[in-house]
């Protein structure tokens, strides 16, 4: 009777960091986490101050009291009353809006007009591929014709 040997932990484990898409996951993160940076950059540098020119800039000062009277400290602790920061969960979802737009109008659809272009390029370039294939495919039944033709008639005679 022959034992099979189970895999040990350490097996598995390289063969986990062995597979490719675990690189892959690696370096999205590290140019992810540096993106970020790029992207901050821009919604704090062009997209905040144009918001702001409309409104405000720190929308997380506005607030409304569930129990009055409501009065929080400027370190933010809550000395009384149950206050709502309803301006701060409007600033974060509006950052990750704008966030979102800047990273879709500036990296996701330039680079994905990109890739249809470059697909459109491969199969146009695969397609003239093909038409040389086949007239090269033809070309040689032809010799091929004519020299069974040749053969045929230089017998013959």
């Amino acid at each position: 009777m022959s034992e099979k040997k189970a895999p040990s932990v350490w097996d598995g484990f390289k063969a986990f960091l062995m597979r490719g898409n675990v690189i892959d996951l690696a370096v999205a993160v590290v140019i992810g986490a540096a993106f970020t940076n790029i992207v901050s950059a821009v919604v704090k540098g062009v997209i905040n101050p144009l918001v702001g020119a409309i409104g405000t800039q720190n929308l997380d000062h506005y607030s409304s009291c569930l129990q009055d009277p409501c009065k929080v400290a400027a370190d933010g602790t809550v000395q009384s009353g149950v206050p709502i920061l309803w301006g701060s969960v409007l600033g974060a979802t509006l950052t990750f809006v704008i966030t979102a737009a800047v990273v879709y109008f500036l990296m996701v659809l330039p680079m994905s007009k990109y890739l249809a272009l470059q697909e459109a390029r491969k199969k146009a370039k695969e397609g003239t591929h093909e038409v040389i294939e086949v007239s090269e495919l033809e070309v040689l039944k032809e010799i091929r014709d004519a020299l069974v033709a040749q053969r045929g008639s230089g017998h013959g005679g």
